[in-house]
């Protein structure tokens, strides 16, 4: 665990944030409606519940930035950066910054758009439709705040070892079991927990089991074997959410490697230290095969996808201007009823 500290701590340190060091280019005004998020703040675009709803990632001192390549996956490296003491933790705890996509009980999928210059994140579209998750009695949309690890990435050309499917070519997804409610575009530390391994058609698409540190059970919820003692039940919903998610949608039950067992936080790093290698292999070398993946990014100096801050800027000043939000899907209000 030491070493995968040190490791991370020097890659940060080398590799990102030149563009504290090279000279900040003017970025055309443009109408703005911003909200803070810790050290971020988001720019929304377009309208809500409709395709061309963006949200957008800038910096406290107004960089736009990638939420995907440019937030650093560890919290550390950020409380470096931002001169904040570390927080006092339990020895060889590890936190990491989580992007908040979908808050619990909502039912709009949305997701980092991966395939979009700076990566904003968007409601995901099936077939011309906007994208909903159905309410799977007793369940109403997500049962955790829904989200992504940055920096991460579950490369769609290895075959992992463990569950001998290929990645899904999205950052690690990640499910807060906190109490608190998050907003989507919300950047939060959370601490690890767990792991399941989801066979999607045929990807590995794991599933981070994490706790916003500032919930109030964060202190007495260190590992998965917490989870089972002190919230029965919790990771059963959890299996059964993911097994049945689709099923409304006339698609057969997911499938699970290690028989839906829950792995530990050990295994858990470990998985996600591997995809931030495979994040970092992707957004050095344009050699390596992102299946279409954006790797745009105004920090990583080390990136032939690096941009200058006016390049990030006129992807803002093209996308639509925030607008009045279109009325939500009646989806969201339909229930339905699966049988065991």
């Amino acid at each position: 665990m030491r070493l995968l500290i040190h490791t991370a701590t020097r890659f940060s340190a080398t590799f990102l944030h030149c563009s504290q060091l090279r000279r900040t280019s003017v970025i055309p005004s443009v109408s703005l409606h911003l909200r803070k998020m810790a050290h971020y703040l988001t720019e929304v675009r377009g309208r809500p519940n409709s395709p061309d709803y963006r949200i957008y990632f800038k910096t406290s001192d107004g960089k736009y930035i990638s939420p995907f390549h440019d937030i650093n996956l560890y919290a550390a490296d950020d409380e470096q950066e931002c001169g904040v003491p570390p927080k006092k933790l339990k020895t060889n705890e590890v936190l990491f910054n989580m992007i908040v996509e979908v808050p619990r009980w909502s039912n709009a999928k949305m997701e980092i758009a991966t395939k979009e210059p700076l990566n904003p994140i968007k409601q995901d579209v099936k077939k011309g439709k906007l994208r909903y998750i159905a309410n799977i009695f007793p369940h109403k949309g997500y049962i955790w705040n829904y989200g992504a690890l940055p920096q991460t990435w579950e490369d769609p050309n290895h075959s992992d070892k463990e569950t001998m499917c290929c990645g899904d070519n999205d950052p690690i997804d990640v499910c807060d079991i906190g109490s608190k409610v998050c907003v989507t575009g919300q950047v939060i530390q959370v601490k690890v927990l767990g792991i399941l391994a989801l066979i999607d058609e045929g990807e590995t698409d794991w599933k981070v089991v994490a706790i916003n540190i500032e919930d109030p059970d964060a202190s007495s919820l260190n590992s998965i074997e917490d989870v089972k003692r002190n919230r029965p039940g919790h990771l059963e919903a959890t299996v059964e959410w993911f097994r049945k998610y689709k099923v409304p949608d006339g698609k057969p039950e997911n499938q699970f490697a290690f028989s839906g067992q829950f792995k530990d936080k050990d295994f858990a790093i470990e998985i996600i230290k591997s995809t931030h290698n495979y994040w970092k292999a992707l957004v050095t070398s344009k050699k390596t095969n992102g299946e279409g993946i954006v790797c745009q990014n105004t920090s990583l100096c080390d990136s032939p996808f690096r941009c200058t801050d006016a390049e990030a800027g006129a992807v803002l000043q093209a996308a639509p201007e925030h607008g009045e939000p279109l009325p939500e899907s009646s989806e969201v209000d339909k229930w339905h009823f699966l049988a065991n």
